[in-house]
């Protein structure tokens, strides 16, 4: 994807946020882990949902279209991690359900 067409896409995405990703901003924003984190923030090919450059820690949030794509996303997740990205990937529902323990799980890297 050629680099202005990822940041028109990843601005598209930022305005079209799913629930879990509004809540979850809400904890990552303002450096309120101690980490700046960017929202919808393009790496090469893909736009990460949250993304702490100083760390290399990429989060993602997958709703149930992401059981249909389980091949994409394990191809996606071997590349970033072939760039020293890590990911940690959550389930919408685990956000919107038990928001703690994600960011427990959160702060295990940004500490």
């Amino acid at each position: 994807m050629p680099k202005l067409q990822s940041i028109t896409k990843a601005r598209y995405l930022r305005k079209e946020e799913t629930e879990a990703e509004k809540i979850l901003w809400k904890e990552l924003r303002n450096n309120k882990l101690r980490v700046k984190f960017r929202r919808q923030h393009p790496i090469e090919k893909f736009i990460l949902d949250f993304y702490a450059p100083k760390i290399k820690l990429a989060i993602e949030l997958d709703g149930s279209i992401h059981k249909e794509n389980k091949e994409y996303d394990k191809a996606r997740t071997e590349y970033l991690k072939s760039k020293n990205i890590q990911v940690i990937r959550f389930w919408n529902s685990e956000i919107e359900k038990d928001l703690d323990k994600s960011l427990e799980k959160i702060k295990k890297y940004t500490s």
